[in-house]
């Protein structure tokens, strides 16, 4: 009998709940979760927070979500040591399944731009059951007009198609919110990057 590869598994739903241990309430501590900036760090603090939806409208209840960013400043964190004293951590992960309404959410500082040309982003790494790979894309602020303007992998895209990568400005009792939804399918759906 000759044996052949087999096929390729998809990667949950075990993730979400095994890398964001703490937001599911298992007795051992994330290395990641979703704060990412304690109180003293400069910037504009900000949540940015939405789900990631299937094709059909419905929330995914069990995606995961890992961020990465520059600070205000547009300095991304260099290290461990570097964010353990400053406060900030530029990663985050934050998993969809305790929310009731199956939000992501993340507590941060508004980035700076990280390159001359470029508007203040952050980059964020989707994984949810039924992938076999996570999926690129990228979040840009609905009040940086000029600036994303300007930023070259926008530029790149097709005009209809920017304002899936655009989150949206709210106010909120207790702060700044920005609002990202991302749909995995259909005709609405958010532009993934190949990286």
């Amino acid at each position: 009998m000759k044996l052949t590869q087999t096929p390729s598994q998809t990667v949950g739903p075990y993730f979400s709940y095994a890398l964001t241990s703490e937001q599911y309430g298992y007795d051992f501590r994330s290395l990641f979760g979703p704060v990412l900036a304690e109180p003293q760090v400069a910037g504009e603090h900000i949540r940015l927070t939405g789900r990631v939806i299937y094709g059909d409208g419905v929330p995914v209840p069990d995606a995961m979500l890992e961020i990465c960013q520059a600070n205000a400043d547009g300095r991304f964190v260099a290290s461990r040591a570097e964010g353990l004293a400053s406060g900030f951590r530029g990663f985050g992960r934050c998993g969809t399944g305790t929310h009731p309404a199956r939000h992501y959410w993340f507590d941060t500082v508004k980035p700076g731009a990280a390159a001359p040309g470029e508007a203040p982003c952050i980059d964020v790494i989707v994984t949810m059951r039924g992938m076999l790979l996570h999926a690129f894309t990228r979040v840009y602020f609905d009040d940086e007009r000029e600036a994303n303007a300007r930023d070259p992998v926008l530029a790149a895209l097709p005009a209809e198609r920017r304002a899936t990568l655009i989150a949206t400005r709210e106010a909120q009792p207790g702060g700044v919110a920005y609002r990202f939804d991302i749909r995995m399918q259909g005709s609405k759906e958010t532009v993934f990057l190949d990286l």
